[in-house]
């Protein structure tokens, strides 16, 4: 249910889209529609892993009842039976765990400094992962901010000298677009690259399909979620909401990003980050001064209400299926749209 009254002109047409592209970029495009790499992701569960006694392997069991391709798991996901709480010894079982089910294991963090990003290297290498994602969480003018970023991830090479790794920069509702590639270009690491979540970028007031533009040269992977935007002081807020019930272009946003790569698909995993319910205020707005500050904030929560615990946590796993389920039927009916096409 697009809606872009909240930023400037109609919603993107991605059937038009479709329409306009030749007759093989539309087969490989129906083709990378069908075989898009759909991963859990742990966010979709975030109350049942903070108050419900989900562990890490319940995801991987979810992701694997579902046919998905592999998992997307913070370091501190899961409270006590965590990857962060884990030794070696438990992170290697849960690495023949996952493989075992033939899934893919990502990892994620909530810093780039140079501590926790060592540290959530150490876990994603013994646990098995191809994947680490981080995003800075400095407190600063966004000049220092995108400093320091660039100097934590110069150092990605030293925490994984073999380059085992991929690493992404995720845009996390602070910095833009073009400061986000700035980064990426500055680190000039190839196995760094850009996750897109299709949100985020709200809070930076930017719109989804031009920054989706600006990063597209370095995005590797993605975050799929559908939020209500908001007017905040002038800038935008979001709150997430059920996919496909939300503001977001998210047809026209996974078109964008399936064409992305020539002889093979660039992007390697959507990770179904159903978020109903978080709330992310405005960090940039149109009249910011132009090196503006950002406060101090903490990693991403969802509030969990002061309603019937039991009720929330069963809704939210809920709602995580049925994204699996909306987003299938979102891809197929690209597919479909793309092989419908006549030339």
């Amino acid at each position: 249910m697009t809606d872009m009254r909240w930023g400037h002109g109609s919603p993107p047409d991605w059937r038009a889209r479709i329409a306009a592209l030749s007759s093989e970029k539309r087969g490989a495009l129906a083709a990378r529609a069908r075989a898009a790499p759909l991963f859990a992701h742990a966010y979709a569960f975030h109350l049942n892993m903070r108050f419900g006694g989900m562990a890490p392997l319940d995801l991987a069991e979810f992701a694997s009842a579902q046919g998905l391709s592999g998992l997307k798991l913070h370091v501190d996901d899961g409270e006590g039976s965590s990857l962060g709480r884990m030794g070696d010894g438990a992170l290697a079982v849960f690495a023949d765990q996952v493989k075992a089910r033939g899934l893919e294991l990502h990892v994620e963090t909530s810093t780039t400094e140079a501590s926790g990003l060592s540290d959530a290297v150490r876990i994603a290498l013994a646990a098995g992962a191809t994947s680490l994602r981080c995003y800075p969480r400095y407190e600063g003018r966004v000049s220092q901010i995108i400093a320091w970023t660039i100097a934590d991830l110069r150092r990605l090479a030293e925490f994984d000298p073999q380059g085992r790794l991929r690493y992404t920069l995720e845009q996390h509702e602070d910095l833009k677009s073009e400061e986000l590639v700035r980064i990426i270009e500055a680190v000039d690491n190839p196995r760094l690259g850009l996750l897109f979540d299709f949100g985020n970028m709200i809070n930076a007031y930017e719109l989804p399909m031009p920054a989706l533009a600006l990063q597209a040269p370095h995005i590797t992977e993605a975050h799929v979620k559908d939020c209500l935007v908001q007017p905040d002081r002038g800038g935008w807020a979001h709150l997430a909401c059920l996919s496909n019930e939300g503001h977001l272009p998210l047809e026209a946003m996974f078109v964008e990003l399936l064409l992305l790569g020539e002889d093979r698909p660039q992007v390697v995993s959507f990770g179904l980050e159903e978020e109903e319910g978080y709330f992310a205020p405005a960090l940039r707005f149109p009249a910011e001064a132009a090196d503006p500050f950002i406060p101090a904030r903490s990693a991403s929560f969802t509030d969990l209400g002061d309603g019937d615990l039991a009720a929330r946590l069963w809704r939210e796993a809920a709602v995580a299926r049925q994204q699996v389920k909306t987003i299938r039927a979102m891809l197929e009916e690209i597919a479909t749209e793309a092989e419908g096409v006549k030339a």
